[in-house]
């Protein structure tokens, strides 16, 4: 085959012959071609750490005498493409455009009115951002390999070429041979064809799938290693390692079909057939990760007593917010997840019975946005609900304040008109969307739309101040939250700050009470974390040996429950305890879930950078590629600021 190199100007000029794309975050023309089914046919080489094979992309022509195919790369070996089984000329761009990776130009002998179909041989590279690959000692048995894929925000260019945008959705196949047994983001189709492995090494199985639903790239999702798996509902099923099956099983259990059913009555019935969840090694770099039909998971919801599994709530949610409808590019992603936060809390309502759990979990969601607004500043471009990402990475906007200042308009809009009207509104918004993309001119549009005829809803949403809302940066309005499940985590959290100002000035008079293991034995795991992030804020840090003494008097140490252990650990940090900075790089060996590794990190910095670089140089191969890419940034700009 001859593989003739074009012009380096041919992105651009396939570029000038369409209309601007709404997402900014692809280099591929997809205003000109469109993406109609996607067939992934992999290899996953556990020795070389490769997914080897061959994709075909069916496109369709939007742009009738087109002849170039641009489509988003980033650090893949193409070896072939092919259409109507004829060679045709490609190049991939020689240099990177940052993160959006090399464009890969495909240039047609004709055009094709009707669509296309193109078969392009790739082979992921040992700097994929989108897979991760462990050891035998790298999981919980140490048998067996394993490997996993995470590609939101752009990362699925790292896997395949693509139209790696969200406002492009394709139906897949995965035809996906393994020596493990192997999850995809469709509905198993069998596994078949046994295939004896070389040299006496065991054979291959090919696992197949199908998802019929469109889906945007981000969405692709594989697994493979030593699963097995067990019933958590008449619909659902938890996948997991042999070891960790019975606990994850216990876990899920009580609460996911509750969770269907609650969402099923909020929105409407449930589109993907069945919602299962994959318990993915520790250093899973997110909490959940929606992918349809199987949801990756963090092992740190399994925590022994059932007071994580909004997570679950969370992820599920996703099924008609972000797979279903989903945001048209990531500068809109508070549509995703701002949406999704939302139908959360309402489950949470709908399960526990009392409106109250959904202002407590507000409360947890407030703190959260605090702390990523306090971390940006105030001032800056990611901190507004709509931010400007052209030339921008999207992972690096990824926070809070899309989850949580997402929720809180929402949440403004719904006591604006009325939670009953409001309640007719979110079938008819997912059901306009449903199997598209959707930006937030669209939402405001179909919202306006939906309630012109009721003169008191309209005149109440003439009064949104739009341009506020999505386009100032830092804090939007705070709501008045009902803080019954609050207010004596904050009495705790106020006694042991009169403690502590004793404790720093002697002159005071000592204060009669005294800390007992009976101040949170009725306390849900959430509200001991509303307990100790109350502390976190407070100006004056604890004393360190007050923060010893409430480790040991709590044992939060000894707890199973991630969410409790690091922000103890993070109070500890903050007054300088030297007693927590050992167990927080334990902590930090253990576990790669951003939302943790992050603020111990920059804490760890602060009071032993020594210490921290050493443990990010012990562990720097068990976190996954794009929790280690935080982390670097991290010690960059620590480096930055002591310039």
């Amino acid at each position: 085959m001859v593989i003739r190199p074009l012009a380096s100007s041919a992105v651009e000029a396939a570029a000038a012959s369409i209309h601007p794309p709404r997402d900014p975050n692809t280099l591929s023309n997809y205003n000109a071609w469109r993406t109609k089914h996607t067939t992934a046919n992999f290899e996953i080489d556990f020795e070389a750490k490769r997914l080897r094979g061959f994709v075909d992309l069916t496109l369709e022509s939007l742009a009738k005498e087109e002849t170039t195919i641009v489509l988003d790369t980033s650090y893949l070996d193409v070896s072939s493409v092919e259409v109507e089984a004829a060679a045709v000329e490609f190049d991939i761009a020689s240099s990177r455009t940052g993160a959006y990776g090399s464009p890969l130009t495909i240039k047609l002998k004709q055009p094709y009115a009707n669509g296309v179909t193109v078969r392009i041989g790739v082979s992921t590279t040992k700097d994929c951002t989108a897979l991760q690959w462990l050891t035998p000692a790298q999981t919980s048995n140490k048998k067996f390999p394993y490997m996993f894929s995470q590609c939101q925000a752009i990362h699925a260019r790292s896997l395949f070429p693509c139209q790696d945008t969200p406002d492009v959705k394709s139906t897949y196949t995965f035809n996906i041979r393994s020596p493990l047994p192997v999850l995809a983001s469709g509905l198993p189709t069998g596994a078949r064809d046994f295939l004896p492995g070389k040299d006496g090494k065991s054979g291959t199985l090919l696992y197949t799938f199908h998802q019929e639903i469109p889906m945007p790239s981000y969405l692709f999702a594989l697994a493979s290693g030593d699963l097995a798996s067990a019933s958590i509902g008449p619909r659902s099923v938890v996948w997991t390692g042999p070891e960790e099956l019975k606990a994850s099983q216990w876990e899920f259990e009580k609460d996911t079909e509750a969770y269907i059913q609650a969402a099923e009555k909020i929105v409407y019935p449930y589109a993907w057939t069945t919602y299962n969840v994959l318990v993915l090694p520790p250093s899973f770099p997110y909490g959940g990760m929606e992918n349809p039909v199987y949801t990756f998971a963090t092992p740190t919801i399994v925590s022994g007593d059932r007071q994580n599994v909004d997570v679950i709530a969370h992820e599920l949610s996703h099924s008609w917010s972000g797979n279903l409808v989903s945001n048209a590019s990531w500068e809109h992603f508070w549509l995703n997840e701002g949406w999704t936060t939302y139908l959360e809390r309402r489950l949470q309502v709908a399960i526990h019975g009392d409106e109250r759990h959904r202002d407590f979990s507000a409360i947890i969601g407030w703190k959260a946005l605090a702390d990523s607004i306090e971390q940006f500043g105030e001032d800056h471009e990611f901190t507004k609900l709509i931010p400007n990402l052209r030339g921008e990475d999207p992972d690096d906007a990824f926070s809070s304040i899309p989850y949580e200042k997402g929720f809180t308009f929402l949440y403004y809009l719904e006591k604006l008109v009325g939670i009953n009207k409001w309640d007719t509104f979110i079938p008819h918004y997912f059901t306009t969307f449903k199997q598209r993309s959707v930006d937030s001119y669209e939402f405001k549009a179909t919202l306006l739309s939906f309630f012109a005829k009721d003169a008191e809803a309209a005149a109440a949403l003439n009064k949104v101040d739009w341009d506020t809302w999505f386009y100032k940066p830092g804090y939007p309005p705070k709501p008045s939250f009902n803080t019954d499940f609050a207010d004596m985590c904050y009495d705790l959290a106020a006694k042991w700050l009169l403690l502590n100002e004793q404790q720093q000035d002697q002159s005071q008079s000592s204060s009669s009470w005294k800390p007992s293991a009976s101040d949170i034995s009725d306390f849900t795991g959430n509200q001991i974390v509303v307990f100790l992030e109350s502390l976190q804020t407070n100006t004056t840090p604890l004393h360190p040996k007050l923060v010893s003494q409430m480790g040991a008097i709590y044992k939060f140490t000894d707890s199973q429950n991630v969410e409790i252990v690091s922000r103890y650990l993070v109070l500890g940090l903050k007054a300088r305890d030297a007693d927590v900075y050992p167990r927080t790089a334990e902590l930090l060996g253990q576990v790669g879930r951003m939302k943790f590794v992050r603020p111990l990190y920059r804490g760890l910095i602060d009071c032993d950078e020594k210490l921290a670089k050493q443990t990010f140089e012990k562990n720097k191969d068990f976190y996954h590629p794009i929790c280690r890419g935080m982390i670097e940034r991290i010690f960059s700009e620590k480096a930055q600021g002591s310039a």
